[in-house]
């Protein structure tokens, strides 16, 4: 098969706020302790379509980390893989050694931070490229996806891991009441795992046909936040405690202040999409001390649940076929980002699937 791997490859390149894109590129070389995986699959993470839209970072870059593939390349010293292999793919992997692992803070975790697959220039994940370098140092991260699996569903191991990383910062116990503020594709996740766990769900969203997905993914009572009973529901719904704690997986102020409303006293406020630096708010600091509110942050997944969440995604019992209403070939990779950017009522999870014709699904 290494016979058969092309010297250059089709590449979505980021080159400026809102440019993507689509270039000829050096297919990447690898060392003898690393893979080349051939993508077949790729999701649109809010995470790089904000870096795409604010310019976080600089260009050139080949983004793109919800990664599944084929391993086409195997290094002289790498072990337990072979070319043919199906595997979905962890672009960052903690070291297990240093003082924010010991701590559990895997996402603090200096090798952590480190992006460890590329399809060029400087590493950003790669999934937008034909072909990408897998570094040694996240091996641990690539898992196999089984015969009965699709590629989309590997693609969707890493974001499912950086739920269920949140749901285990909860301190919460079963028959507990939990809000999830935003039911997109990640809200969904939440709502899900949260059920299976045994949580009642109060999932809230502006669309009427995502609060519908909701009530199908476990939820036990939906609402949307505008509506102006909600704090009396919530009464009703908790037999006048307060919700135990609350997700936010919108960057909603509005979200922040209801949310922290409706939480009972030392219940939690979990931010999942809080995630560009310099937006500042303002918090009730005595709803933190007297109340004992506990304000909590998650980011990124945790490499000691890859086999948990394996199970939930391949056996199905996280369906995330379901999901992905919209799938996009590499070159209308552009188009994805614009529609996830700016989503419609039937659309949730959209995917680049490297072998679609020029035709959106």
């Amino acid at each position: 098969m290494s016979g058969e791997i092309p010297k250059t490859m089709r590449a979505v390149v980021y080159r400026g706020v809102n440019d993507l894109r689509l270039e000829q590129v050096p297919v990447p070389r690898i060392s003898a302790s690393e893979l080349l995986v051939k993508v077949e699959a790729c999701g649109i993470c809010p995470t790089d379509l904000k870096k795409i839209h604010y310019g976080t970072l600089p260009p050139p870059r080949i983004y793109g980390h919800e990664t599944a593939g084929i391993i086409v390349r195997l290094g002289a010293r790498v072990t337990g893989f072979r070319v043919g292999d199906r595997v979905a793919l962890h672009h960052h992997v903690p070291c297990m050694k240093c003082h924010a692992c010991r701590h559990h803070a895997f996402a603090q975790c200096p090798q952590n931070k480190l992006t460890g697959i590329t399809a060029g220039f400087e590493p950003a994940g790669g999934g937008y490229g034909e072909y990408v370098r897998v570094m040694s140092f996240v091996l641990p991260g690539v898992v196999k996806i089984p015969a009965k699996n699709s590629f989309v569903e590997g693609a969707m191991q890493e974001p499912v891991n950086t739920v269920l990383k949140a749901v285990k910062k909860l301190s919460i116990l079963a028959g507990d009441t939990v809000l999830v503020a935003g039911q997109g594709p990640i809200g969904l996740m939440f709502t899900r795992l949260l059920a299976l766990a045994g949580m009642k769900v109060l999932a809230t969203d502006l669309m009427e046909s995502r609060l519908t997905l909701a009530r199908q993914w476990g939820a036990r009572w939906t609402a949307s936040p505008l509506d102006p009973n909600l704090p009396d529901r919530v009464k009703k719904f908790t037999n006048g405690r307060g919700m135990d704690a609350a997700v936010l997986a919108v960057p909603v102020d509005e979200a922040l202040v209801q949310a922290r409303q409706l939480v009972r006293g030392a219940g939690q406020v979990l931010l999942f999409a809080h995630t560009r630096r310099g937006v500042q708010t303002s918090v009730d600091l005595a709803s933190i001390c007297v109340d004992e509110k506990d304000l909590l942050g998650s980011y990124a997944a945790d490499f000691r649940l890859q086999k948990e969440v394996a199970r939930y995604v391949f056996s199905r019992q996280l369906d995330v076929r379901q999901l992905v209403t919209h799938e996009f070939p590499l070159a209308q990779t552009a188009a994805a980002f614009e529609l996830a950017h700016k989503p419609k009522p039937d659309s949730l999870k959209v995917v680049v699937v490297h072998g679609l014709l020029q035709n959106a699904r």
